[in-house]
């Protein structure tokens, strides 16, 4: 039977519900049982970088002088980048994250990414987002199987996480679709946008999204769902009655006027609303760079501007409640050391991940730094992967989830607890 989540509608002692004072019935049964469980009520933030992003150009290895010899037209001059420990630096389109560096919020991880060698864009994203490099047969996704993981945790370690109950907003992704990510035996919705999500009611059409989310639970037996369908459906109805189209974020927080800006706005009003997200996932595109890259500005600089900038407005939006959330990014690979014919970077291998939230000991770039010489690239042409991003993933679904069995979520990684860095 699934479980509905009680741990997210009791923020430090006090209800916060945005823009309604109405509390469906299961709610104020799950505040009640969240107050005498205590427990934290972690969430993780995912998003993915579809298309390989540029790890060199974005975290500057600025003292490697091979990095400028690969690099005559697109390499960021020294005197331009936001040196963050004497050796890395910043693309000076980041500015928006050096704050959070500097505040500790925000560590990065380079020479990171798959030990999958393909330079595919389709199987590298599959293999990331499935969690097993290599293999075309997994059926789920690692963050599905980093929930069910938990929920296994829950119920065996009786620490206050146990008979929990989890809410229909635990999985969600911003978009179309819910993503190769999330995909798994975990219910997961996707909302292209929550202006317009809506449930049948007299007169009413349901959205796509909500219909599909009606659709995920028509033939589950779960008492939730039938038994308490209504009140499930109430939640829906709280998001509307939320007012989701007038929602304002904190004062001061100002989010691009992007696609990518609007997903990461959508999902600090969910969070916000306390309405048992667990797991976000969204993604960005365009970060493939074959032809004019461009250097301090330029193509990647542009997304470079949309994809710190949103982060960044998120994060300052969520304020306190922001406490208890961790946020991750990745890329299916890297790209060359050495610019082409086009001013652009080819396939590469590893890259940058950046993780950020309260409980991230950032300020670090973390990971060993596998040089720029020529004898110490990838196959004589990309960045030397020295960290599993499993490895990384590993130790943030550990820490925030309490996904003990790094087995069950990424099989056949052999990760462990000795091997983190240690960053959360």
């Amino acid at each position: 039977m699934m479980r509905m989540n009680r741990r997210f509608f009791l923020h430090r002692g006090a209800l916060a519900v945005a823009g309604t004072t109405a509390m469906p019935n299961f709610l104020v049964r799950s505040v009640l049982a969240q107050a005498a469980a205590g427990a934290p009520g972690q969430r993780l933030v995912v998003i993915f970088q579809r298309g390989a992003a540029d790890g060199l150009n974005v975290v500057v290895p600025y003292r490697e002088k091979n990095y400028y010899k690969m690099r005559p037209s697109i390499a960021i001059p020294e005197n331009q980048i936001l040196d963050l420990d004497g050796f890395f630096g910043l693309h000076p389109s980041l500015a928006s994250f050096k704050p959070l560096y500097d505040q500790g919020q925000l560590a990065i991880v380079h020479a990171c990414g798959s030990p999958d060698m393909s330079r595919s864009h389709f199987d590298a994203q599959d293999y990331m987002e499935s969690g097993t490099p290599g293999l075309k047969n997994t059926d789920d996704g690692w963050l599905n199987r980093a929930l069910r993981a938990e929920d296994v945790y829950a119920a065996a370690c009786h620490c206050g996480r146990h008979n929990q109950e989890h809410t229909a907003f635990r999985a969600l992704a911003l978009g179309a679709e819910v993503p190769r990510t999330l995909a798994g035996t975990i219910p997961a919705i996707a909302i292209g946008n929550v202006n317009t999500f809506s449930v049948a009611g007299r007169g009413a059409t349901p959205s796509p999204a909500a219909s599909a989310f009606e659709a995920m639970y028509a033939d589950s037996g779960d008492r939730i769902f039938h038994a308490a369908g209504d009140e499930t459906f109430e939640a829906v109805k709280m998001l509307k009655a939320a007012n989701p189209a007038q929602y304002t974020p904190a004062a001061g927080v100002n989010y691009p006027n992007t696609d990518f800006g609007n997903n990461m706005k959508q999902i600090a009003q969910l969070l916000k609303a306390n309405l048992g997200v667990e797991a976000a996932f969204t993604d960005v595109t365009g970060w493939d760079t074959h032809q004019n890259q461009g250097g301090v500005n330029g193509q990647l600089a542009n997304r470079l501007t949309d994809f710190s900038g949103s982060i960044a407005a998120f994060w300052r939006d969520l304020g306190d409640s922001g406490g208890n959330v961790t946020l991750v990014t990745m890329s299916e690979f890297g790209r060359t050391a050495r610019e082409n014919g086009t001013g652009g970077t080819d396939h590469g291998h590893a890259n940058a991940m950046f993780v950020l939230g309260a409980q991230v000991k950032g300020g670090k770039v973390y990971g060993k730094w596998p040089g720029l010489d020529d004898d110490q690239l990838n196959e004589g042409r990309d960045l030397a992967l020295t960290t599993d991003y499993r490895q990384v993933l590993g130790e943030v679904v550990t820490r925030t989830l309490g996904a003990e069995n790094l087995e069950t979520v990424f099989p056949g990684a052999r990760l462990s607890q000795a091997g983190f860095l240690k960053l959360v």
